[in-house]
């Protein structure tokens, strides 16, 4: 229940005295109302990354970085990874509610029906070049479905909406699989209808005509946990620019697709593989973990050890608890002395000992499992952040369709502060130089 029933007082400049309403919401955390400060003010907040900024009232998602909890429309995290698959997790996210059996075998079903890729859509994999990077393509051809898959466009897409993220949902993997495929230049493998989600993904990704390839039971498992892991995350920078972009009346296709271009970043969905990077420069370097470790925390030092720490987490990720199992379950199973995973153990036992680390939060986190997950699973580098991607999606769609319910309904447009010249003349081009025009 959200209430609205204390008061905050803020002085301004001159002892002038603004009256701001207090939101608390259902977990009880409290917020300060500005929605009308400037226009009763003339002032504006200052908040870089929006670090402070609630951009929207929200239903989705919640987290307590200082506990560290994440849960999913109410259930805890761990619990949806131990009792549901992907699809149901997926359905949870998108309609509010876990499905029965039965709603959950009819979406399963709906999910297979549309699996398949328009023929003309399957032409423009091929105009690719086989270098480009997988998450180049997978943006560009959700944004295309737009065209193949009009009904949003439609005087009432209302009716069409469940249409329209059944495709996506489907249709992503799809394309994520085709993305790679392309980029090795291999011939695409259609969905099966006797696949789960997972398995089709799988499959799609490596099945070959000289090769008897089945996926494997861990892999599905690992794969369908990593999805669920990845699902949502409240307002982080992809959700943000699908609700930014859908704000502005966007279609759900070109809305994910900004979506999928905010992911790619390092910062974010790149994370992942910027993990097996750093692992890779250290074996290939023959750099000892403790003269990493060292290097991590010398500040005049311009080395960053990639996953860990979390900006919301200030403890443990709960997400990283899980994963940590997860890699461990299926580098059991593969029985690997891979030197990779030997040197990603021993920085792990280091960090979360160091008092260094401890007291900085720096704990390793989920982009640090998940890198070593996907490759234990042999997952190329490049196609990390396409299953984060496929991942978020379920998570991209439900905040998109909140906001197509909101009363404020209004279009993202945060303001600035200006810090450039505050008047300048133009000078003629035959007397312009290099130095008039910097005055």
């Amino acid at each position: 229940m959200i209430r609205e029933d204390e008061r905050a007082t803020l002085i301004l400049p001159g002892d002038k005295k603004v009256e701001l309403g207090v939101i608390t919401d259902s977990m009880g955390h409290k917020s300060l109302d500005i929605a009308s400060l400037r226009k009763d003010t003339g002032y504006i907040t200052y908040d870089p990354g929006f670090i402070n900024t609630g951009s929207c009232m929200s239903s989705i998602c919640y987290i307590d970085g200082e506990k560290g909890i994440l849960r999913y429309r109410g259930y805890d995290i761990a619990d949806l990874v131990q009792n549901c698959d992907f699809i149901e997790v997926a359905y949870l996210l998108v309609k509010g509610v876990l499905p029965t059996l039965d709603e959950r075998s009819n979406y399963a079903r709906l999910l297979n029906k549309h699996s398949m890729l328009h023929t003309d859509m399957r032409n423009f994999f091929r105009s690719y070049p086989h270098d480009a990077h997988p998450m180049a393509i997978l943006a560009s051809m959700v944004a295309s479905l737009s065209a193949f898959y009009p009904e949003m466009e439609e005087k009432d897409p209302e009716d069409n909406i469940d249409l329209t993220v059944t495709r996506l949902l489907s249709k992503m993997r799809t394309i994520a699989a085709f993305s790679y495929r392309q980029s090795i230049g291999y011939d695409f493998v259609d969905p099966r209808y006797d696949y789960s989600y997972c398995e089709n993904f799988l499959n799609m990704m490596f099945s070959s005509p000289v090769l008897d390839y089945h996926p494997d039971p861990v892999h599905v498992k690992a794969l369908n946990q990593l999805l669920i892991l990845h699902a949502d995350h409240e307002q982080n920078c992809s959700t943000s620019a699908v609700r930014l972009v859908g704000s502005s009346e966007a279609n759900l296709y070109a809305s994910v697709a900004a979506g999928c271009c905010a992911l790619w970043g390092p910062k974010h969905g790149g994370a992942n593989q910027a993990v097996i990077e750093m692992l890779n420069k250290i074996i290939k370097e023959g750099l000892s973990v403790k003269e990493i470790v060292e290097k991590a925390k010398d500040k005049s030092n311009t080395f960053r050890l990639s996953g860990f720490g979390h900006r919301v987490y200030k403890t443990f990720d709960p997400r990283a608890r899980i994963a940590k199992q997860m890699c461990q379950e299926v580098l059991n199973v593969e029985g690997m002395h891979d030197s990779l995973m030997e040197v990603a153990l021993e920085l792990e036992d280091i960090a979360i000992h160091d008092d260094y680390f401890i007291e900085r939060n720096l704990y390793p986190n989920i982009d640090f499992y998940t890198g070593i997950i996907f490759h234990l699973m042999r997952i190329p580098q490049q196609m990390f952040t396409v299953l984060f991607a496929m991942g978020r999606l379920p998570g991209w769609i439900a905040h998109y369709l909140e906001w197509r319910h909101d009363p404020y309904q209004k279009i993202g447009r945060p303001r600035q502060i200006y810090a450039g010249p505050e008047t300048r003349k133009v000078i003629p081009l035959s007397l312009r130089t290099a130095e008039n025009t910097l005055a």
